[in-house]
């Protein structure tokens, strides 16, 4: 019912957008839908999901075609992104490995790390996490503690990440550390370091509050060696390379909010019109009407922004700036879509079995990972008062050579 009213998407709108769509709706009600209930008792999907969709082509969609991909552009990552999320399938962690650490691979990687993982990723036979957030420290990338110390022929790797995406069924992962050369701190790099590495340790996958098939857990490396090879790009430029990446990985996150918000509502929209109460359908009261209505155009304002975010990401215009408006304001939207939702919903709402419940616990945590939504609205501050805190800079420089 509400694709009545729903704007055209130029975005999708291509011969090519629609048939993957389709491809991509058949896979999900083939191999999402039946096991995904089994997935959250076990807190991870299988590994022949993985294979399928590989298989199916839906892994790794922009991976140029010398090294297994389509070689298409961002739209169609984003595309899949919407469909899975609006099927309310939070288990499989396509989107992380496909548009998070595969373009590491292919912008920082050699040519025989290239040849190496990205096809095994577009395959689906290697599923990949990258480790960042560490106990002590969440959006403060600069506070790592995990050490890379260069031993000549090795680095050897030491520290603990948490809260990882595909973790606990990852054959590789990028990992950020502290890079220590000759006993002094050299920045941070980012490391290739395979599930199979002697010290590479991973916990049990965590129980959390929602997204329960997704296995997220804690990595732990004990004197871990790195060959020299495994290091992705240069020595110390891992935290530029990480600003480089996290406004593809914040324009996902906000894919995910827009493409749940809008299952959310059409899910809604059939329990409302079905269900019925004091003799009438729950849709014919006013207020759900209004309700639905005001809920319909904050989704659509959504839709239309972050398609705009798609496009200029395509072009290469994208700045760190949008992509924190669009993370932030997309899944504060999402959250305030679904809690409406679920209020429409009465009792019902609340049981898991329910589209909504379950929504209203997975989707949370959105708020909250790529970068806190507080922090998100940092970035667009200071994108918008650049020049004052270039001053404040350059005062606090000043009084410490005073102090000094």
């Amino acid at each position: 019912m509400y694709s009545n009213i729903k704007l055209k998407r130029d975005v999708y709108s291509s011969e090519e957008h629609l048939m993957l769509q389709k491809m991509t709706q058949q896979f999900i009600e083939k191999e999402i839908t039946p096991y995904h209930a089994q997935w959250e008792e076990d807190g991870m999907v299988s590994r022949e999901v993985w294979l399928k969709a590989g298989e199916t082509g839906l892994l790794c969609l922009d991976v140029p075609s010398e090294y297994g991909g389509a070689g298409l552009d961002f739209s169609f990552c984003a595309l899949i992104t919407e469909e899975i999320s609006k099927a309310g399938y939070t288990g499989p962690g396509f989107f992380l490995h496909s548009d998070i650490v595969a373009p590491y691979i292919v912008d920082y990687g050699t040519e025989a790390q290239k040849h190496e993982w990205l096809p095994k990723m577009v395959s689906g036979e290697a599923i990949t996490a990258i480790g960042m957030t560490e106990p002590s420290c969440g959006s403060d990338l600069q506070a790592l503690k995990t050490t890379a110390e260069d031993k000549g022929d090795y680095y050897l790797l030491n520290g603990q990440k948490t809260f990882i995406t595909n973790g606990y069924m990852s054959d590789m992962a990028i990992i950020a550390a502290r890079t220590i050369i000759d006993g002094k701190f050299c920045g941070i790099s980012l490391f290739i370091v395979e599930a199979t590495r002697e010290g590479f340790s991973k916990g049990k996958p965590f129980k959390k509050v929602g997204m329960k098939a997704q296995d997220t857990c804690e990595l732990f490396f004990d004197n871990v060696q790195i060959p020299k090879d495994n290091l992705l790009g240069e020595v110390g430029k891992g935290f530029i390379y990480m600003m480089q990446k996290l406004g593809r990985e914040r324009l996902s996150v906000a894919l995910m909010a827009v493409g749940g918000a809008e299952g959310a509502l059409e899910n809604t929209i059939d329990y409302t019109t079905s269900r019925t109460a004091f003799k009438q359908p729950v849709a014919a009261f006013q207020n759900t009407q209004f309700k639905l209505a005001e809920l319909a155009t904050k989704l659509q304002i959504h839709q239309t922004f972050v398609d705009r975010c798609v496009e200029l990401y395509v072009k290469g215009e994208l700045t760190a700036e949008t992509a924190s408006m669009a993370k932030y304001s997309c899944t504060d939207a999402h959250q305030d879509i679904v809690d409406e939702c679920m209020q429409l919903h009465g009792g019902y709402g609340y049981m898991w079995e329910y589209f909504i419940g379950r929504a209203y616990a997975d989707n949370r945590v959105a708020r909250i990972y790529a970068g806190t939504n507080e922090i998100m609205k940092l970035l667009i501050a200071r994108g918008l008062l650049k020049e004052l805190h270039e001053q404040q800079k350059q005062q606090k420089a000043a009084a410490k050579a005073v102090a000094n």
